[in-house]
């Protein structure tokens, strides 16, 4: 087991700096054996060097797709998220976080109520990522699969929410109720997104001298959290 400040979504593309011995050796075994690791949102503790870091029950497989050696045993690893977790019991600390787990499936919901979210959540995302784009000045072109269960991870993944927000996400067990709650964050903050980007552009000049980030970073961190560029 892998605890980070970040949620793994299935699907999602997750990128390490390995340097720390014990993951060093959590990496190793599972490149020998041909197996995935599991990675959990700490929920108490420090990303690096805390054996008695406390992890979120649900998390998610991470499969090793690429790994570059670097000097001194550490790694460039690149990864994609696979299957959905719970953790039932910690078997051990050391020399990494060893957990007993049953794998999560997807609990079916109602096709129709499913079809209709798809449908206006699609909509409700376009603006969300183009007002995104405006704010960043950077460009994103974030698909919506046709499959829902899919759907549903892309955007929790692409929504810029604090991370305890994607991780109740993550933990919901139909892509209904994934996409229903993710409708309703959507919903929530655009009418936000549209009036800070208004003030931004009103006052856009007298910051263009400021530090970077300035007082609109400042409200972006009050709606969104400090987290405002994707994992």
């Amino acid at each position: 087991m892998f605890p980070l400040n970040t949620v793994l979504f299935p699907g999602a593309a997750l990128n390490l700096h390995i340097f720390e011995p014990r993951y060093r050796q959590l990496v190793a075994e599972c490149l020998d054996t041909h197996e995935a690791f599991g990675v959990v949102l700490i929920r108490e503790g420090d990303e690096a060097g805390d054996p008695d870091v406390q992890p979120h029950v649900v998390g998610t497989t991470a499969e090793i797709a690429d790994v570059t050696p670097l000097p001194s045993g550490r790694y460039y690893l690149s990864s994609t998220g696979g299957r959905r977790f719970r953790i039932n019991e910690i078997v051990s600390r050391e020399p990494y976080l060893l957990c007993e787990v049953e794998f999560l499936d997807e609990a079916p919901g109602d096709p129709t109520a499913i079809e209709r979210l798809t449908s206006e959540i699609t909509e409700e995302f376009r603006e969300y990522q183009s007002l995104i784009v405006e704010f960043s000045g950077n460009p994103a072109d974030v698909a919506i699969p046709a499959d829902p269960v899919r759907a549903s991870y892309v955007i929790g993944e692409a929504l810029q929410v604090a991370d305890a927000l994607k991780q109740q996400l993550l933990e919901l067990g139909s892509a209904e109720e994934r996409l229903d709650a993710e409708l309703g964050f959507l919903r929530r903050l655009l009418p936000q997104l549209r009036s800070l980007l208004e003030r931004k552009k009103e006052r856009e000049a007298p910051e263009s001298t400021a530090a970077p980030g300035g007082g609109f970073r400042t409200h972006q961190e009050k709606f969104f959290g400090k987290h405002f560029s994707n994992n």
